[in-house]
């Protein structure tokens, strides 16, 4: 697995991975609107921000951004194809990113209720900080990363 820098021209695929892989979780919470999720990844999409996850054969499967603000970085747009989910690739990625970044604030990211992904976010040592209907805000705080398992 590898991770390159995205481009402006991602977008098109990205915008329909999105709406693939959050569409069963969205369906399940109530809020499955087919074109609010594609137009939502058009309106958030920083290239700069994001990094494509390609195979070691070359296939692309999938993205991640990250976003440093003053008080956090921020985990978004994590999205891996259905097909690839379950295999190890969305820790591998997860690790590698976490492990990139300065530890001088905490990380913070935004879960779908009941989403798988949530499991590996705690894994790594992200705890629940608010939640509503709909999300759940998890953190990562400095002084509490422990050390990133698999």
């Amino acid at each position: 697995m590898n991770l390159r820098p995205a481009t402006a021209e991602d977008i098109d695929w990205l915008v329909e991975l999105r709406a693939v892989v959050m569409c069963p979780n969205l369906e399940r919470v109530g809020v499955f609107d087919p074109a609010e999720v594609r137009q939502r990844f058009r309106n958030g999409y920083v290239p700069d921000n994001t990094r494509i996850i390609v195979t070691e054969d070359g296939r692309e499967i999938g993205c991640i951004a990250v976003r440093a603000e003053p008080e956090a970085y921020w985990i978004e747009h994590f999205y891996l194809d259905p097909d690839t989910q379950g295999r190890g690739t969305g820790t591998a990625v997860l690790r590698q990113v976490l492990s990139e970044m300065p530890e001088d604030r905490p990380v913070r990211l935004n879960v779908l209720q009941h989403s798988p992904a949530g499991r590996l976010y705690s894994r790594h040592g992200f705890v629940l900080e608010d939640e509503d209907a709909v999300d759940r805000w998890l953190v990562r705080h400095p002084a509490e990363r422990p050390a990133l398992s698999s």
